[in-house]
């Protein structure tokens, strides 16, 4: 079972999954609990898939919405990330710009509080944070 994830070597890898509309976050193998918390409370789904090894973790934008709406959910889930401290991979065609920067902008405004409600504490940074893979 393949894992962009892995793959890339980030932690999250946001992408469409070839030939259907669902919009994949794929974790990496052995993520954090903090890092599943997160992309629960961001409003993606959990799917997971046990093994005789590994358990293969990853999220899809819920169903229920419609293209652009998970476009957005998505890429205003990504600032979120990034301050976190996950490294963070979005393929240009479901990545919203309006929508990460209205989310950047809530985050860098928001009472400080509020902001650190809304996430899990800071995981030490892996690797430098990318927010768009480019080809």
């Amino acid at each position: 079972m393949g894992n962009r994830a892995d793959e890339y070597s980030t932690d999250v890898e946001i992408y469409r999954r070839a030939l259907t509309p669902t919009i994949h976050a794929d974790t990496a193998t052995g993520a954090p609990e903090e890092l599943l918390g997160l992309l629960d409370r961001l409003g993606l789904e959990r799917r997971e898939v046990r093994t005789a090894g590994p358990v293969y973790i990853w999220y899809e934008a819920p169903a229920d919405l419609d293209t652009e709406a998970q476009q957005r959910l998505v890429s205003r889930a990504i600032p979120a990330l990034l301050r976190a401290g996950y490294t963070v991979n979005c393929t240009p065609e479901v990545f919203d710009e309006a929508a990460y920067q209205q989310a950047v902008h809530e985050l860098r405004t928001a009472p400080s509080g509020i902001a650190a409600q809304r996430q899990a504490p800071a995981a030490a940074p892996k690797r430098p944070a990318s927010a768009r893979r480019t080809p």
